[in-house]
């Protein structure tokens, strides 16, 4: 008996500590999940699929239509909107605009990003997309683009609805994209503290409902909820050196809870995993040549960090890459994706980045063109 019993000690000795850990990390969530920002590997999860109301997590899918408008050149962040009676009357979180108010898009941001706020979220949408209904339609488009397998929305704030849900996985799923193709996001998410209207006798002070950013290191964002039906939701970033990390916990009971348990989530991952970057962000992989554009050789280069997930033998290894460049319109800005760069170590995909453009690109004139012509009549080209 006694020999049993050193031996089960013993084989419970060599039980990896991390497995042990981790089932004590969020006790108290309905499910979660922690990635690493750039490859997305996944480095904990409990019920990462199931189907469950995520509240104002639901706005980050927003900040992405709102962002890709931006940057499209659609809209800019100093364009005035007249409030619709149907924002102003949204309840629960807010700012409390006015029918009729003028407002910019950058202070809706704001007030989205901060303050969490229903009628900025659907001011914007009916900027965008003329209704809410419309836009929610954009979102759901945008899910599956995403191939979110376990998301449907029915509205753009998170408001508890029938058959309005997500899962931690494509939660996280939409913060990796949110901030690896839209990091402007994070000026917005990091603010602590701000104001609205200041010059006016509606001032008001915006406080970020995401406590972590003032009291966890590294932490800039993303976003909070709480809902009824969802309970405390949080979708946080950190960033530590080159590592960035993503944690999404759902179904909380209070925000107390909810915080403490994301920062275990975010302390397990900065203890344990690691990053080696194998290309550097903006590093030329591809010169490509365009004609009619203002630039005749255009640079192709990395839009984020090629990195590998938690190897140290990684900067020793030797990879294969294979570069595939799409075909894009002018005019092209630096930042949007052209096409992406995969890493290969003895044929298993290790590594994924998307590519840009070095500057923007845009098409030569008409009367440019007709002058460069002549240029080329004139010197013997044609």
């Amino acid at each position: 008996m006694k020999r049993i019993l050193i031996l089960l000690i013993g084989v419970f000795a060599f039980i990896p500590f991390s497995v042990r850990a981790e089932e004590s990390l969020i006790p108290n969530a309905t499910s979660g999940i922690l990635i690493e920002a750039s490859t997305g590997k996944i480095i904990f999860e409990k019920e990462k699929d199931k189907e469950v109301p995520i509240a104002s997590m639901t706005k980050m899918m927003a900040q992405i239509l709102i962002l890709e408008k931006i940057e499209d050149g659609s809209i800019k962040w100093e364009d005035e909107i007249v409030v619709s009676r149907n924002a102003a009357d949204m309840g629960g979180s807010q700012i409390y605009l006015s029918e009729g108010e003028k407002i910019t898009i950058e202070d809706l941001m704001k007030g989205i990003s901060v303050a969490s706020a229903n009628d900025a979220t659907v001011a914007m949408a009916e900027v965008i997309a003329g209704t809410e209904e419309k836009f929610v339609r954009l979102m759901n488009k945008k899910a599956k683009k995403l191939g979110l397998k376990h998301t449907t929305f029915k509205n753009c704030t998170g408001l508890d609805e029938e058959g309005h849900y997500s899962s931690a996985y494509d939660m996280a799923l939409i913060a990796q994209h949110l901030l690896n193709n839209h990091p402007k996001i994070l000026d917005f998410s990091s603010l602590y503290e701000d104001y609205l209207r200041e010059d006016t006798e509606n001032k008001f002070w915006l406080v970020n409902t995401n406590k972590l950013i003032r009291f966890y290191e590294g932490a800039d964002g993303l976003k909070t909820g709480h809902t009824d039906a969802a309970k405390y939701c949080l979708a946080a970033t950190a960033k530590r050196g080159e590592l960035r990390l993503i944690a999404i916990v759902l179904g909380e009971d209070n925000s107390k809870v909810r915080n403490q348990e994301t920062m275990s989530l975010l302390d397990y991952g900065f203890s344990t995993v690691k990053v080696n970057v194998i290309k550097e962000k903006n590093t030329v992989v591809k010169k490509i040549r365009i004609d009619k554009a203002t630039k005749e050789i255009v640079q192709i280069s990395l839009k984020n960090n090629l990195s590998v997930y938690d190897d140290s033998s990684a900067l020793k290894k030797k990879y294969t890459y294979d570069i595939k460049v799409e075909r894009f319109d002018l005019p092209i800005k630096r930042g949007q994706k052209v096409g992406t760069i995969d890493a290969y170590y003895k044929g298993k995909k290790v590594a994924s980045s998307d590519l840009t453009v070095m500057e923007d690109v845009n098409k030569l004139g008409f009367i440019t063109l007709i002058k460069n012509s002549l240029i080329d009549i004139f010197s013997g080209v044609y």
